[in-house]
């Protein structure tokens, strides 16, 4: 085993700041280190030190990337904090009853469950008849790959309705028995794509709504600013911002207006 030294440690944590705007506590010492040896094994390093040296190298953005790729957490599940998606099934309701559709969009996707999730509600309740798009961003190139396949272990679907598994998803069975691929029809209505956060944004249209569920957990108090300032100026007026239960915008934003805990609007 590899020894991680408290400056290398040090400088990781620097690294993924600078990176992703993500705060690693000293209690994450172990994690860093037992993510990323398998990287100094796979290019025959001897310390910490030469795989920062490796990746803080010009030519080297690939590995780069892959070192950020282990140093994010990426946590999620169908339908998470269902209350977000009975909320979601009300405005998409509203907005087809209006005659309008909905721009979605799923900011820290991970793997994919929170924006396929999202595209079977608009699925459900706007169909053909309203148009609707979900865009689905993460900073992982190596998540958003999971993503775009759709493909799931059974155990990780256990939160979707019966309804909406036996209508959007596929059963695996021979070799792929004990999974499940969300159907190529909702696929193909979620645009994955790779967004930092903590940097500029790629020009795109305004968002309806936004999900920003269980990422600011991670982030400083500054970082925090930062993003939820971009992300509000990507929604357009009257759309909301949904956060994780456990999180708050107290001190972080006063460009949105709370609506009941974990969902703002931008008056």
């Amino acid at each position: 085993m590899i020894e991680l030294g408290d400056q290398e440690f040090a400088r990781f944590q620097s690294f993924i700041y600078e990176a992703a705007g993500i705060s690693l506590s000293n209690s994450k010492k172990v994690l860093v280190s037992g993510r990323l040896e398998k990287r100094l094994r796979h290019h025959r390093l001897n310390s910490y030190g030469d795989y920062l040296q490796l990746i803080s190298q010009p030519g080297q953005a690939a590995e780069r990337q892959v070192a950020i790729d282990q140093l994010t957490t990426n946590e999620t599940y169908f339908f998470r904090e269902p209350r977000h998606f009975e909320l979601l099934r009300e405005w998409a309701g509203a907005a087809r009853d209006a005659g309008r559709g909905l721009r979605v969009w799923s900011a820290a996707c991970s793997s994919g469950e929170e924006a396929y999730s999202i595209a079977m509600v608009l699925a459900d309740c706007l169909g053909e008849s309203r148009p609707w798009e979900v865009v689905a961003s993460d900073i992982s190139s190596r998540v958003l790959q999971r993503a775009r396949f759709g493909h799931y272990p059974v155990e990780r679907t256990t939160h979707i309705p019966l309804a909406y598994l036996q209508r959007f998803c596929l059963r695996g069975t021979g070799p792929q028995a004990g999974t499940l691929l969300v159907q190529r029809s909702l696929r193909q209505r979620v645009q994955f794509t790779q967004i930092n956060l903590d940097q500029t944004l790629p020009p795109q249209a305004h968002f309806d709504l936004i999900f920003l569920r269980n990422v600011m957990i991670y982030f400083s108090n500054d970082t925090k600013r930062r993003v939820v300032s971009r992300l509000v100026g990507q929604l357009k007026p009257g759309g909301h911002l949904l956060i994780g239960h456990s999180e708050t915008l107290n001190d972080v934003s006063s460009q949105v207006r709370p609506v009941m805990p974990s969902v703002y609007r931008k008056p």
